[in-house]
């Protein structure tokens, strides 16, 4: 037969080839074959039937933690990440240069989910929650980060660097590993990913002194010390420089890095992630994250409409990590992922990390998962 699977009459939307219309979308070997009108079911294996629901790229987030057993973070990806409808995932900055090497063997390469990875510029990764991976600021090697991402460019797109006092980096380490990572990154000639809240500095104004083009300002809507807004509530001069040079803003929710108030704040004055990313870990799984899908869904109630919010989770995400042509769209000989979505209508109770709620009237809810062109996935509907 011509195709090997084809969902029939969903309403499709690929912001990267700029299409919401009600479409079919055909794959074969792998990637997609085909994105039609009226596409015959008779030429296709396997069909889906999508009709009354939402088709999408599969979605990519920027910001995930996926090595369980070794990193206390770590959740097992393909349960919470594929299974949901995130096919592509980036995992920021688990594992570091001495434990790199086990995270390909044991998980990447193990995991149906296709995994990226920042490195964390702590050669130690993010082992224990009792000791934090700069409490001695020697683990913050750059040789050893180079060298390791000079061994896997295939996978690591960058540099992951956490700076919050105390629990992560100690008095004596301060602003080092920060340094420590620019300069690896620039060595690499790749960005950073800069986890920034509660560091070691005045404000956030220092942070982003050091960050330029394609660097990654994650948990960008955190209600701790060094966040975008200042006093007043305005969204701070360097962060509007930072975006000037193109700084990405990223989300990164996680289970204390995402505030309803500095949200709809920051988005009242025009300033909205550039990525929608869900820091999905053990600690917020079963909430107030629970998968990507929920976290989009929150800014389809900030009033993103479907096209730009799935954009931050498909197209643009897809250019950040350089796989613009092979991910986040259906462009015909694009690797053929998918997810099917139930657009619910209701009354939705969604929570931020500090346990305010807002009351949604609309839940994404994934249904069928596509990944290389077959079904991992797919809910009896």
């Amino acid at each position: 037969m011509k195709y090997d699977l084809l969902i029939k009459g969903g309403t499709l939307i690929d912001p990267a080839q700029n299409i919401h219309a009600q479409k079919d979308v055909a794959f074969a070997e792998g990637l997609v074959a085909e994105v039609g009108d009226d596409l015959s079911r008779e030429d296709a294996h396997n069909l889906i039937d999508a009709a009354g629901r939402i088709v999408t790229p599969g979605m990519i987030d920027l910001h995930v933690h996926v090595f369980p057993g070794v990193t206390h973070f770590g959740i097992e990806p393909d349960p919470t990440c594929l299974a949901r409808g995130a096919t592509t995932v980036m995992d920021a900055g688990s594992a570091g240069a001495d434990i790199f090497p086990g995270f390909r063997k044991y998980v990447i390469e193990m995991s149906q989910t296709r995994i990226l990875a920042q490195l964390n510029i702590s050669s130690q990764g993010m082992l224990t929650r009792e000791i934090g991976e700069f409490e001695n600021p020697d683990h913050a090697n750059v040789d050893r980060c180079v060298r390791m991402i000079e061994e896997h460019r295939d996978l690591i797109l960058g540099v992951k660097v956490r700076l919050s006092r105390g629990s992560i980096v100690s008095e004596r380490a301060g602003m080092i590993p920060l340094h420590r990572a620019r300069e690896a990154a620039d060595a690499a000639g790749l960005p950073i990913m800069v986890h920034p809240q509660e560091a070691w500095c005045d404000s956030l104004d220092d942070i982003l002194a050091l960050m330029g083009k394609d660097d990654i300002l994650t948990h960008c809507f955190h209600g701790s010390a060094c966040g975008i807004l200042d006093a007043r509530g305005q969204v701070r001069d360097s962060v509007h420089a930072a975006l000037e040079r193109g700084v990405i803003l990223d989300v990164g929710h996680g289970a204390g890095s995402f505030d309803w108030n500095v949200a709809e704040t920051a988005m009242q004055q025009n300033v909205l992630p550039r990525t929608i990313s869900s820091d999905l870990h053990i600690y917020n799984v079963d909430g107030p994250v629970y998968d990507l899908a929920n976290v989009v869904t929150k800014f389809l109630h900030l009033g993103l409409s479907l096209d730009d919010a799935f954009a931050r989770v498909t197209s643009v995400p897809a250019r950040v990590v350089r796989l613009a042509d092979e991910i986040g769209t259906f462009a015909t000989g694009a690797w053929g992922d998918a997810v099917v979505f139930d657009l619910q209508e209701g009354e939705f109770q969604l929570g931020d990390a500090g346990g305010q709620t807002r009351i949604g009237k609309q839940h994404l809810e994934p249904i069928a998962v596509v990944k290389g062109g077959k079904i991992y996935r797919q809910r009896n509907f």
